[in-house]
């Protein structure tokens, strides 16, 4: 089966007929599966034995092809993936479509980009699925945070450079002209800490302009790191002052993360190649 992107209107629609009502004895189970960072061979052996075994697998738009291909060829795979102002089903969509396959007795594998509980919304859809009474089984993944440390030569801690990791989301919330990125900025401009921001590229400026008002140095090193652990990954290493420039000079899209802090600077020394 072909592993690429669908169109949105390949994906299974809420409102999609199911069978007759079954007793709860006969619901399918739902296993949210972490599907790491891009990478095939860093999924985890319990998340392997799982695709493998897959029947029914709903997935996502940051899942690699690498790690769709560990999926049978016959299996039933609906995409419900979301970019920015694209979503092939909303989050809600997405629930109302587990919850209805499981009580027409299919058991499925929510397949998610890196761990499903980082960022992943994997704890909202255990929630709901617990909520329904139906069986629900978690099996985490390398974070995309994880990966990117790894991969880059970035390391996310270091005694002699870090004593705290902070993961945030940069991606911007509100309506309208309120729109804003709600971040505790105080906090994120503490010394000695690392901090990794998923889903910033788009609000790059904006994070790096607000570090430094709050206190960070204009120097302090900062990375990009575009599609971790894959072939095409690219490394862009720079300073708070630099890398907005850097971002748009060679041309950085999602999925991509901000790395922030003094470990950034071991990127030359530790990693491989990086642009700057």
């Amino acid at each position: 089966m072909d592993t690429a992107r669908p169109p949105a209107h390949a994906a299974v629609q809420p409102d999609a007929p199911v069978t007759a009502a079954l007793s709860p004895s006969e619901w399918g189970r739902v296993t949210l599966v972490g599907a790491g960072p891009g990478d095939a061979e860093l999924l985890t052996l319990k998340a392997a034995r799982v695709l493998a075994s897959a029947r029914v697998v709903l997935y996502d738009n940051l899942v690699s092809d690498d790690v769709l291909r560990q999926i049978p060829q016959d299996a039933e795979r609906i995409y419900v993936g979301k970019q920015s102002s694209n979503h092939t089903l909303p989050q809600e969509g997405i629930i109302e479509l587990m919850v209805r396959l499981a009580k027409a007795g299919k058991s499925l594998v929510r397949l998610k980009g890196g761990d499903p509980y980082i960022f992943g919304r994997g704890g909202e859809e255990a929630e709901a699925l617990i909520a329904e009474g139906i069986a629900c089984e978690t099996v985490p993944g390398i974070s995309a945070a994880q990966g990117a440390s790894a991969s880059t030569g970035i390391p996310l801690t270091h005694r002699d450079h870090t004593g705290m990791l902070v993961f945030a989301t940069g991606h911007l919330q509100g309506e309208g002209e309120e729109r804003s990125v709600a971040l505790d900025w105080a906090a994120l401009a503490r010394p000695r800490q690392t901090v990794v921001i998923y889903m910033g590229v788009g609000t790059l400026p904006v994070i790096c302009t607000k570090l430094v008002e709050h206190g960070l140095p204009g120097h302090t090193p900062a990375a990009l790191v575009e599609r971790a652990t894959r072939p095409d990954q690219r490394t862009i290493v720079g300073t708070l002052e630099t890398l907005p420039a850097l971002s748009v000079k060679h041309g950085v899209h999602p999925p991509a993360l901000i790395m922030i802090g003094d470990t950034v600077s071991l990127q030359e020394r530790i990693g491989g190649p990086a642009l700057r």
